[in-house]
Order: C-alpha cells, then sequence, then structure tokens
C-alpha cells in the first residue's frame, strides 16, 4: 500500500515575490551563475524563515528584514554582502565568528563574504551556511 504524499509546506511570500525571484533568476545573465544557484541554495536551506527576493536588482535573503545580497559586480568569484536591511545601524554583531579568509568587514554593520568559484566555492559552502546561522540571530 502506498503511504500518503506529504503535501508540501505553502510558500510564505506572496505570489508576486515568488514569480519576482523566479522571473529575475531565470533571466539571470551571469558568468557565475551557476556558483550563485549554489549559493542561493545553501542559504534558502539553512533555515525556513529564509526566503529571497529581488532587491537593489540582485538576488537578496531576508527573514524579518533583508539581511543579504549577492553582489552580481562581482564576475570572478561569487560574493555575499550581509547587512542589517535599507538602514545603517551602525554596530555590528558581537558574537558573529567570520571564517578567516572568507570575511571583509565593509563597515561595522556590513560584511563581504567571498565564496569563491568552483571547487573552492564547493569546499566554503559549509561556512557560508554557518555564518548565516550566526548572522540571521541578529536581524
Amino acid at each position: 500500500m502506498n503511504s500518503p504524499r506529504r503535501k508540501s509546506a505553502p510558500s510564505s511570500r506572496p505570489a508576486a515575490q515568488e514569480t519576482e525571484i523566479t522571473a529575475f533568476v531565470a533571466q539571470l545573465e551571469h558568468p557565475l551563475k551557476s556558483g550563485i544557484l549554489a549559493v542561493r541554495k545553501t542559504i534558502l536551506g539553512v533555515d525556513r524563515s529564509i526566503t529571497d527576493g529581488v532587491k537593489w536588482n540582485s538576488i537578496s535573503f531576508r527573514t524579518t528584514e533583508y539581511f543579504a545580497t549577492v553582489h552580481l559586480r562581482s564576475h570572478d568569484r561569487v560574493q555575499i554582502v550581509f547587512h542589517f536591511g535599507a538602514k545603517t545601524r551602525g554596530r555590528a554583531p558581537l558574537d558573529v565568528a567570520a571564517p578567516v579568509g572568507l570575511v571583509r568587514w565593509l563597515a561595522k554593520d556590513r560584511v563581504l563574504f567571498t565564496a569563491g568559484v568552483g571547487v573552492e566555492l564547493k569546499r566554503n559552502l559549509p561556512a557560508l551556511a554557518g555564518f548565516v546561522r550566526q548572522w540571521i540571530a541578529h536581524v
């Protein structure tokens, strides 16, 4: 006897936002698109409260507010800017462990995470997931 199929959880975002991000990703022409999609999958997989959308003309991630944005101007390695939304807060989370060599503080409330490319990117995805877990605790 077949077991009943589980229904997938409904999306926590409006249909228009779902359509917007789906269209943006489908139309994205970028030399690192496969790496960007791997980063997107990793970040979305960290916590069920994380969704993505198009903000600042890029793929951005949010819980209660936006906290990270893919840096699409970088064409040689995949980078993500972590922030606390559109408003500057002027403070950094004190208990976020920054992976050595992957993170550069841009300001007191902004961090550039360089995930890399190819094998390097694949190797850095667990560090990215851990960093996201820590960062969203402060959003």
